[in-house]
């Protein structure tokens, strides 16, 4: 995948586009607070290897999951023995965000997981679960948006960082891989506008928050894929509380209008 198609930010398309009534809607979430981070069942990542999911750890098993964080958003991975959870859903972000949906088999994405289709079946039921799965964004919302508005804009830096480096992916960029897209997939666009940037507006006090919310969640994808793009750079060395006190003080200036 191209250092393009990870760059690509543009806002989410209407959420008017029919959806496929074989895919079931995601699990609904309640909101965290504002310790630890980390997506469980749906956690994000970026879906194009070489980008946010380093191949070499494709199949290892961590299953990051929610409070497992230290410091504010920071999520230390724990392990997933014997489930294969987390190598299953790093290889379905992978497998629909570079193939169309229908293009898409349970054994292509055992085989990328290194487990077998029924593995698959038992974890996440059949091909429309599991990519409800992938397609919730709730669990990283709930991470995300886990602290008051006066710290919310160190919290957004520290939390995607964190969970960058814990789980080797973004819980967020994957959506750029819907643009343009009219099959399933576009599922991802919808999600991403009910779960990420219409909950944050939700959020905001004062006028143009929709707004607002929309150019916070811009700002996100935009250090993510910068973040993608320079893999070995500055960033890459960067403490997580560096990168917050350069990058926050932008986005509290939109979280407080």
């Amino acid at each position: 995948m191209t250092a393009q198609a990870e760059a690509a930010a543009a806002a989410p398309e209407g959420t008017g586009r029919p959806r496929p009534a074989t895919v079931p809607p995601p699990a609904t979430t309640t909101p965290a607070t504002a310790t630890g981070t980390g997506p469980a069942a749906g956690a994000d990542t970026d879906p194009s290897p070489g980008t946010d999911t380093d191949p070499s750890t494709a199949a290892t098993g961590t299953d990051p999951s929610p409070g497992a964080g230290t410091e504010p958003g920071t999520a230390a991975p724990t392990t997933d023995p014997g489930t294969g959870r987390a190598a299953i859903l790093r290889a379905a972000r992978r497998a629909f965000a570079l193939r169309p949906y229908a293009e898409v088999t349970l054994r292509g994405i055992a085989a990328d997981a290194g487990v077998s289709a029924s593995l698959i079946v038992k974890r996440f039921g059949s091909k429309e679960q599991l990519f409800a799965a992938v397609a919730d964004f709730g669990p990283a919302a709930d991470a995300l948006f886990g602290a008051p508005l006066p710290e919310l804009g160190r919290h957004l830096v520290h939390t995607l960082v964190g969970q960058r480096r814990a789980q080797q992916g973004d819980p967020l960029l994957r959506v750029v891989f819907s643009l343009g897209i009219s099959d399933e997939r576009s599922l991802l666009r919808d999600r991403f506008q009910e779960q990420i940037t219409d909950r944050l507006a939700t959020l905001l006090t004062g006028p143009d928050a929709a707004l607002r919310a929309e150019l916070i969640a811009a700002q996100l994808i935009g250090l993510g894929a910068t973040l993608s793009i320079h893999r070995t750079g500055a960033a890459s060395q960067a403490p997580p509380e560096r990168l917050a006190d350069l990058y926050a003080p932008a986005l509290q200036r939109l979280i407080e209008g």
